[in-house]
C-alpha cells in the first residue's frame, strides 16, 4: 500500500475521532448551561440562600485539577519527544492528582453538611440540592475521564504510543483540558451567582 494513502487514512482516522470528542463536549456544555440556567432562575426563590459559602475544598480542588491540566499537557509533550519515562511520571501524576481531585470534592460535601446543609430531604435547601446536582454531574464526566486515563495509561505501558502515534494521549488530553476549563467554569459560577 502506498505512503501517501496510509498517512492520509491515519489522518482521516485521527480528524473522526477529535471531532467525536468536540461533539461530545458541545453536548455537555449545552447540559450544564441548561443547569446553571436553571440554577440563576431558582435564585428568585423566596428559600434560596442568600449567605451560603463555598467549602475550602472545592478552592483547593480547583487548583488540583489545573495541575491536572499542565501534568496532561506536559505528557503530551514528552511523548512528542519519544520520552517514555517523562510521560510515564506525568500521566501517573494526572491520575494521582485526579483522585486528589475527586477526594476534595467529597471533602467539600462534607464541609457542606458540617456547617448544617443538607442535599436532600426536608433539611435541604434547593441551593445546595443545585450545587450537588451540578458538581456530581461534573464528577460524573470526570469519572469517565479518568477511565479514559487509566485506558491510557495501560497502553502506553503496552508501548502504544511514540512521537508518531499520539492519538490517544491527545484525545485525553483534549478531554482533561475541556473538564478543568468546565470545573473553573462551574466554580466562578457558583462563586460569583451564590
Amino acid at each position: 500500500m502506498d505512503l501517501t494513502l496510509v498517512k492520509e487514512e491515519k489522518r482521516k482516522k485521527e480528524r473522526s475521532a477529535k471531532l467525536i470528542l468536540l461533539f461530545a463536549m458541545v453536548s455537555m456544555t449545552m447540559m450544564f448551561a441548561g443547569l446553571t440556567s436553571a440554577f440563576v432562575v431558582s435564585k428568585s426563590r423566596a428559600d434560596w440562600l442568600k449567605d451560603f459559602q463555598l467549602p475550602t475544598a472545592f478552592y483547593w480542588s480547583t487548583f488540583v485539577i489545573l495541575g491536572c491540566s499542565l501534568t496532561f499537557h506536559l505528557a503530551k509533550l514528552a511523548i512528542k519527544k519519544d520520552n517514555h519515562r517523562q510521560t510515564t511520571f506525568l500521566l501517573v501524576s494526572t491520575l494521582i492528582l485526579g483522585i486528589l481531585f475527586v477526594i476534595l470534592q467529597f471533602a467539600g460535601f462534607g464541609q457542606i453538611v458540617a456547617d448544617g446543609y443538607y442535599f436532600t430531604g426536608q433539611a435541604s435547601s434547593i441551593t445546595t440540592t443545585f450545587l450537588y446536582i451540578v458538581t456530581v454531574m461534573h464528577l460524573l464526566h470526570l469519572a469517565g475521564g479518568l477511565i479514559s486515563l487509566l485506558i491510557i495509561i495501560y497502553n502506553h505501558f503496552k508501548q502504544k504510543y511514540s512521537a508518531t502515534q499520539t492519538l490517544g494521549i491527545e484525545l485525553g488530553a483534549m478531554y482533561w483540558h475541556f473538564l478543568d476549563l468546565l470545573w473553573v467554569y462551574l466554580f466562578l459560577f457558583l462563586f460569583f451567582f451564590k
